[in-house]
């Protein structure tokens, strides 16, 4: 669509805004927007508002580097959970995506990316700097690697083995059940929970990737 082909300069703006969300084309956001404007003030104002909020008041976890509304997460905070086991994954949305299986119960570890030369996106750009640290501190025991299965994921993966290997700790990576180029969020539950529950050595994978 043209800007000829709206009939308001207002109407068109909204949806270019809405039309740079991931996943949201111009024929989506004209959907959304007409949706929108059938809305009350007060339905409008509480939408625009609850995202001011967000970018304004959120917080990420000073331990885990999760979202957070406070400067410790809630899964961090919480005493019942095993703190002796960091399982390492690329975002929020794969904590999410484990916590949905419930068969995780320690804490973890919000790298922020992958490694990814072809993106610019280095070692530095993540949090594994304060991952060592974590695990420097001496109460973890194990580390699980749940990493997205692809070429990012396993470079990452290989490089934090060889930044912790050294320590008194184990370290672990989901069981295949999630395949070679899935991501986590994307893989169901069941296998997902199945992955985590049966984890492995992470030497063990080296006859097959390195």
């Amino acid at each position: 669509m043209n800007s000829q082909e709206y009939p308001s300069r207002l109407l068109e703006n909204a949806i270019n805004e809405l039309a740079k969300l991931p996943g949201i084309g111009k024929k989506t956001a004209l959907r959304l927007v007409l949706h929108m404007i059938k809305w009350s003030n007060e339905e409008v104002e509480q939408f625009g508002t609850s995202f001011i909020t967000l970018k304004n008041e959120v917080k990420r976890c000073k331990v885990c580097h999760n979202i957070s509304d406070n400067e410790t997460c809630d899964i961090c905070s919480n005493t019942s959970r095993d703190n002796g086991i960091i399982c390492v994954v690329e975002n929020i949305r794969d904590v999410m995506s484990i916590e949905h299986t419930h068969q995780f119960n320690g804490l973890y570890h919000v790298l922020g990316g992958l490694i990814s030369p072809m993106d610019g996106i280095g070692p530095a750009d993540l949090t594994i700097s304060s991952l060592i640290e974590r695990i420097g501190s001496g109460e973890i025991k194990e580390v699980i690697l749940a990493l997205s299965t692809n070429m990012e994921g396993e470079t990452t993966n290989f490089y934090i083995y060889r930044k912790i290997k050294d320590f008194p700790i184990s370290i672990s990576t989901i069981a295949r059940g999630v395949g070679f180029g899935d991501e986590l969020e994307y893989t169901d539950e069941i296998t997902l929970g199945r992955s985590i529950k049966n984890r492995m050595p992470f030497e063990k994978t080296f006859g097959d990737n390195h």
